[in-house]
């Protein structure tokens, strides 16, 4: 094209070519909390490991905790509350201990059980967590009546109370663990099988996870836990006071049963709430802390699993007379030898043994 309209295409774009210099000796900050980090993921080694374990608290719980149920059972009609309560604490136990072949196979393989059993196993290991720490509250606060407040209440209508608070218990864990229904299978991130996780919608899952914690933390937690010390500590305040200490030799086994629950659990409890701390912006999250979060809390979580199969240790080896009507137990098995004992002997021996409680 010629003409006057040649200069309209000729045109110097060198004013505009000006504006779009840049400086690249600017340094630029990345903000470390965009940054997705890489999750914690446990070796091979780790998993076959710790299924093992899994494997090993399966065998000793399911045994040692249906022989303590056998134990305390064996003198029913005798039976004090805080006997009643440890039998109940043996059943959570059992409860808990029955999850771990489900757990210990999807370490190695991934959840491969279904939607139902993903909430099934979740319900009761929740379940479980209430109830126990609730069991030890209720042995806690039956010590203190009984002893700090000479609690004289007739027997019948103290059996009725303690089996109503047993009632209340377990329905109080249900409800409790009915969070653990928003678990669901699905595809893990970092490996390719399938978890049973929880799951909620995109936008309110931290809300979720954080308000589910808090009741976790404080219901299931530090509420109890503070009954407990308070309760233990009175009452052990009292029992140093008394001339009669000997006899209240029972509290040596409440509160082994109670240090071998915080010892296997208040790792995992600290690990969570340092979680949910991160989760609601209040600590430290950078990918290095979050990272050792999450493998504290797979260690503690294994550790808190070992406490179904403790209780029956602490029995073994802490507890007299358990041992003591153990071993009568297996007597009694035993063919007799010498012909069957007398009527008044009989008598006798059940009149000791109905004096003496389970602890």
């Amino acid at each position: 094209m010629t003409g006057p309209n040649k200069s309209f295409l000729m045109l110097n774009f060198s004013d505009i070519f000006n504006y779009t210099e840049y400086n690249y000796t600017d340094t630029y900050i990345i903000d470390v909390m965009t940054i997705a980090c890489d999750p914690f993921t446990s070796s091979h080694t780790i998993n076959i490991a710790v299924c093992i374990l899994f494997v090993h608290i399966f065998l000793l719980a399911i045994p040692g905790n249906v022989i303590v149920g056998l134990v305390i059972l064996s003198n029913l009609r005798f039976l004090s509350p805080s006997d009643i309560y440890l039998f109940h604490l043996v059943i959570a136990d059992i409860l808990l201990a029955l999850t771990l072949p489900f757990s210990a196979t999807s370490v190695i393989t991934g959840w491969i059980f279904g939607d139902v059993m993903c909430k099934l196993v979740n319900l009761v290991r929740e379940a479980n967590f209430y109830t126990s720490i609730l069991f030890l509250v209720c042995i806690s606060v039956d010590r203190y009546m009984v002893i700090v407040r000479a609690m004289e209440v007739r027997r019948i209508k103290r059996m009725w109370c303690t089996w109503a608070v047993c009632v209340m218990v377990w329905l109080l864990g249900f409800l409790l663990s009915l969070p653990a229904l928003y678990n669901e299978v699905e595809s893990s991130k970092r490996i390719d099988v399938l978890i049973c996780a929880e799951h909620y919608e995109l936008e309110k899952a931290d809300n979720w996870r954080i308000a589910t914690r808090l009741m976790r933390h404080f219901l299931g937690f530090l509420l109890p836990l503070g009954i407990m010390l308070i309760c233990y500590g009175v009452t052990v305040a009292r029992l140093l006071r008394t001339r009669g200490f000997q006899r209240h030799k029972a509290m040596k086994v409440i509160a082994a049963v109670m240090v071998a629950f915080l010892l296997c659990w208040t790792p995992f409890n600290l690990s969570t709430m340092v979680d949910t701390l991160q989760r609601a912006n209040l600590v430290n999250k950078d990918c290095a802390a979050q990272y050792s979060v999450s493998m504290a809390m797979f260690i503690t979580q294994s550790l808190a699993l070992l406490h179904c199969c403790v209780n029956p240790v602490v029995y073994a080896f802490v507890g007299q007379k358990f041992r003591t009507r153990f071993f009568h137990i297996i007597k009694k098995t035993r063919p007799l030898e010498r012909g069957t004992p007398s009527r008044s002997t009989r008598s006798t021996s059940q009149t000791s043994e109905g004096a003496s409680h389970f602890l």
